[in-house]
């Protein structure tokens, strides 16, 4: 049976932890576990009255796995000192067998460095870590309290494109990794489905949007609505509407407004709801010469552009707060679509934001430049 690398004592302080109130993904990227994990100790162990004085029966039981495991470090050492250990591959590998060979036979640097395939100069070397590696941190550090859910890609080309900071990836991956931020990925499950119709890329500027509604509770346990619209070419969030209920009326206005300041698009895609079919909305379009695209039943990937979006409003920002007021929904996702289409970098854009334009030569400039 496969040993937890977690003692009783550990895994009764981290229910604790989520019993005072802190929550369970901060749990999870704290300890390096997931949530899986997580929900099994609890169902275990939540309910019994735990106490950290003395040891539990589960670790009674793992009294003579423990035993075994110090006789196998017995074994290792034993192999270690007959030069059966893993072969040494860094630099600090290498001096760190030389420097106590030299304190314990009192040989000359000289010659332990021969022995180890150092050169003196190595054994000499110690790094200096820059004063860059701490600005980095410290942006890190500080922004994860914003966004939680970004994970080591979308932190590096905040820091490169929107704060201009120095270093390369691997200077950022290795500060992502001391800090301990890395996210746990979550495998995905490959199902066998139906060939759908692909989906409708656009190939040029002239605009093609797409439209879908999400839902969520505030504090009270009233359900409110969102109506998101985005731009297919740009990648660009449009509008964010939220109300307790958002007819089609709701939505042409929306849409009316949008059209107000920006190109008219020549379609929008939507899905099946009852918003979307409905004869009010399909005469609206007809009469700007839009046509509505809707997508095949049970096909959501065919308006993967704002599903995506969705997902990122979703673990953003909507998960992350608890509101009271329908008006604290709607300024605090108009403050974030601002953010989102100015600083938060997308793939499909060249791994920058859709305010940024790439020119010629590679020459990059923004909204405040033109």
């Amino acid at each position: 049976m496969k040993q937890s690398r977690y003692t009783d004592s550990q895994i009764l302080s981290i229910l604790k932890q989520a019993e005072a109130g802190t929550p369970v993904p901060t749990l999870c990227r704290e300890h390096g576990m997931s949530r899986a994990t997580f929900y099994q100790w609890r169902s275990r162990q939540g309910g019994m009255d735990a106490s950290l004085n003395g040891p539990s029966q589960g670790a009674r039981r793992r009294e003579p796995a423990a035993e075994e495991e110090v006789r196998r470090g017995a074994v290792e050492g034993r192999d270690r000192h007959r030069g059966l250990s893993k072969k040494r591959v860094r630099p600090s590998q290498h001096r760190a067998g030389a420097f106590p060979a030299v304190q314990a036979t009192g040989v000359s640097v000289r010659l332990a460095c021969q022995a180890f395939r150092i050169s003196e100069t190595g054994d000499r070397y110690q790094a200096t870590a820059s004063h860059e590696n701490a600005q980095i941190a410290d942006w890190r550090v500080r922004w994860i309290h914003h966004q939680r859910n970004w994970g080591f890609g979308l932190c590096f080309l905040y820091l490169r494109n929107v704060q201009r900071l120095p270093g390369n990836h691997k200077r950022v991956y290795r500060i992502y990794r001391d800090l301990e931020l890395n996210l746990r990925i979550k495998p995905q499950k490959r199902i066998l489905r139906e060939q759908p119709q692909p989906l409708a890329v656009p190939k040029t500027v002239h605009p093609v949007w797409s439209m879908d509604f999400m839902h969520d509770p505030l504090a009270d346990g009233r359900t409110f609505r969102l109506f998101n619209v985005i731009d297919d070419y740009h990648r660009e969030g449009l509008t964010i509407e939220v109300d307790f209920s958002l007819p089609s009326e709701r939505g042409i206005r929306a849409l009316d407004q949008l059209m107000a300041w920006r190109d008219k698009p020549w379609a929008i895609r939507c899905d099946h709801g009852p918003e979307y079919l409905s004869q009010l909305l399909i005469d609206w379009a007809k009469s700007h010469g839009m046509t509505l695209p809707y997508l095949q039943p049970g096909k959501p990937q065919q308006n993967a552009y704002v599903e995506r979006d969705n997902r990122i409003v979703r673990y953003d920002w909507l998960n992350q707060h608890r509101f009271t007021r329908i008006s604290e929904v709607q300024d605090f996702a108009t403050r974030w679509l601002w953010t989102y289409n100015h600083e938060r970098p997308k793939m499909g854009l060249g791994r920058h934001h859709p305010d940024t334009e790439v020119g010629p030569g590679g020459l990059i400039s923004t909204c405040a430049d033109r």
